[in-house]
């Protein structure tokens, strides 16, 4: 095969990602689910903890669904819509850059204090420490890749490719050679992003899908003033 690294690294490893995300999730739930927390620093220093993490939480939802819809959403649908790739693309990188630049200004005030703070550094476990680092490089990558490597190729379009090849991925026939041109920036995000999918039950990140479901269907706490005598 002319490419067998590549073939590896595009058909086999998200696979592998994604099995230790799935798998791994569903043993932390079924065995380990008093584990499913993220230990809150708060006590230690509240008001940077505040900025950043409500920048971060805000720009990555954002981020996420912007994901999601730039790679489900075939380039076909959009054009019959009439909307072309100029105007799809303002759109894209105005939307995406407002959450962008949110989230990417959160994870550096959270990556700050982390280390900077010197009671939370000493708090913070090795899984923390490594993890606020990964989420930090992970979304940098991201960031450049749509404001650097992207005007850097005009030719580009990643829903002619990269969003092609990830719909491939689960209809489990993904086609590696649709990521041979693209630019490294993008294939470096593509890569990080799949590694942190892969650590994910295993790390404090698990808590974002421990939803507490059970606040909406809880009765109403009922809080009753002392009568004074």
């Amino acid at each position: 095969m002319a490419h067998p690294f590549q073939f590896l690294l595009w058909t086999f490893y998200p696979y592998l990602m994604l099995g230790s995300f799935f798998f791994g999730t569903i043993i932390r739930f079924a065995f380990f689910h008093p584990t499913v927390t993220a230990k809150s620093s708060e006590i230690l220093e509240k008001k940077t903890l505040m900025i950043g993490s409500i920048l971060f939480h805000v720009g990555i939802i954002g981020v996420f669904f912007g994901h999601i819809a730039g790679i489900f959403i075939p380039k076909a649908w959009t054009d019959a819509l009439g909307i072309s790739n100029e105007m799809y693309h303002m759109f894209a990188l105005g939307a995406g850059g407002v959450f962008g630049i949110m989230a990417t200004v959160g994870v550096y005030v959270l990556c700050f204090r982390r280390y900077h703070n010197h009671r939370v550094f000493h708090a913070s476990s090795i899984g923390d420490l490594v993890i606020i680092t990964a989420l930090t490089i992970e979304i940098t990558l991201g960031m450049s890749s749509s404001f650097i490597a992207g005007p850097m190729n005009p030719s580009f379009n990643y829903r002619t490719s990269l969003a092609i090849w990830v719909r491939q991925l689960f209809m489990f026939h993904p086609d590696f050679r649709l990521m041979l041109n693209v630019p490294l920036l993008y294939k470096c995000h593509v890569v990080f992003g799949l590694m942190i999918f892969g650590a994910f039950p295993y790390t404090r990140l698990v808590h974002a899908l421990a939803l507490p479901w059970q606040y909406i269907f809880r009765r109403f706490i009922v809080y009753r003033k002392k009568p004074q005598i």
